[in-house]
């Protein structure tokens, strides 16, 4: 009952062999599939349309704003803190009028000249046909209309988050409900 080596010694170096393969196409898989321009450019640049998508529509959402303001200015206490926050969210995912948006809260009527701005990629902003509908001579209507709009942009992000990776998803899901809780706050104040 003797052991020989000999049946041992072929074992070590096949498993060694094996963890060494699997390792190699491991990496080679990892660097393969980041690497390749119609996985890796296709996946970046859907990233980058949607955080432009969720900037215009923040910024059309301001625009809306700034047109409730300069119709309803005795709205300012309700409405000047929830139109900062959406200036700050446009800001978060990239908007290039971030800085214009929050100069325009001075001045409400002074954005409402940009509203049919091209957007980065030289297509008319989704915000001009959010700020041509008339404000409502109601403040309370007025004030239900802003939170269907918050209510509507909070619905689409929601939806929107699961086509899009991390940190993204996590800066729309908190984008999303703090848009879900303007319009609770704009229909409480319609009251």
């Amino acid at each position: 009952m003797s052991f020989s080596l000999s049946s041992r010694a072929p074992s070590g170096p096949r498993r060694r062999s094996l963890l060494v393969g699997a390792a190699g196409v491991g990496l080679l898989a990892g660097c393969s599939s980041g690497g390749e321009g119609s996985d890796g450019g296709s996946g970046w640049s859907e990233l980058e349309r949607a955080r432009a998508r969720a900037a215009r529509d923040s910024e059309g959402l301001v625009e809306r704003y700034d047109l409730v303001l300069a119709a309803h200015p005795d709205l300012t206490a309700l409405l000047t803190p929830l139109r900062a926050e959406i200036v700050r969210h446009a800001e978060a995912f990239g908007g290039a009028k971030g800085a214009g948006a929050s100069e325009a809260g001075a001045s409400p009527s002074g954005s409402s000249s940009s509203s049919g701005a091209p957007s980065p990629s030289g297509t008319p902003s989704s915000s001009a046909s959010a700020s041509a509908a008339p404000v409502p001579d109601d403040p309370g209507a007025a004030l239900t209309e802003l939170a269907a709009a918050e209510r509507a942009l909070a619905d689409k992000r929601a939806k929107a988050l699961l086509r899009v990776p991390g940190e993204v998803a996590r800066l729309m899901a908190s984008v999303a409900a703090a848009g879900a809780g303007h319009a609770y706050m704009l229909t409480e104040g319609a009251k």
